[in-house]
């Protein structure tokens, strides 16, 4: 049984890891983590111990196969519990993550594959993020956005493409939200805005820049 904190030095190597194939810096992983050097290069060294983490001294760190299995299980309830908090209690987009940091920490992995299946089996989080399924497998992260769309073409929002608390603030405000069904209805090609109609509300009129960063499936 790991700790909640061995849990986080786990999510946050294999996260810095996914930027570069050599191990990752011990002062990074602290940085990451708001803690000292010191006391990362502790942690690091009980995981390996464990046989979660390869410590190269003086390189940094790596996870073994054991410790990134169990780093994409903790990413994954992470993710769940974003795409749960949004859609079923409401939350708005840009308040979920601080949420699910501590609900990732649940140990009963029967919950959680209540809850992927439950939520439909979603494939990515709120922030256009993949959720690990139960073997560890991770998609491939869409790109087609709602800008590529014609008129009289309909989609179903997957996920934000840009994080940034200001455009989920706004996603919220017109009412667009992860599941939302929108149906296009013109391209005003002077600014390249979109009038849409989404799922429950009026007609809207979308900035290109908006379009852009809402990405969809189409229907």
């Amino acid at each position: 049984m790991l700790t909640r904190s061995e849990e986080n030095y786990l999510k946050t190597i294999l996260h810095l890891s996914e930027e570069t194939q050599k191990p990752v810096s011990t002062n990074a992983v602290a940085d990451k983590l708001s803690t000292k050097a010191a006391s990362a290069t502790d942690m690091i060294q009980k995981l390996a111990a464990k046989g979660l983490a390869s410590y190269y001294k003086y390189k940094g760190v790596k996870l073994t196969t054991k410790g990134t299995r169990e780093a994409l299980r903790v990413v994954r309830k992470h993710r769940l519990w974003e795409v749960f908090l949004l859609k079923e209690l409401h939350f708005k987009w840009d308040e979920v993550h601080e949420i699910a940091e501590q609900l990732e920490h649940i140990k009963s992995p029967l919950l959680i594959e209540r809850l992927d299946e439950h939520l439909g089996f979603p494939k990515f989080d709120p922030h256009g993020d993949p959720i690990p399924n139960a073997n560890g497998e991770v998609v491939t992260i869409p790109t087609t956005t709602l800008s590529i769309l014609n008129p009289g073409e309909r989609c179903r929002v997957i996920c934000a493409k840009d994080s940034s608390s200001d455009l989920l603030t706004y996603l919220d405000k017109i009412d667009i939200s992860l599941g939302v069904e929108i149906e296009i209805m013109e391209f005003h090609a002077f600014d390249s805005s979109f009038s849409i109609r989404v799922e429950g509300a009026g007609p809207i009129t979308l900035s290109s820049k908006v379009a852009e960063n809402i990405i969809i499936e189409r229907l």
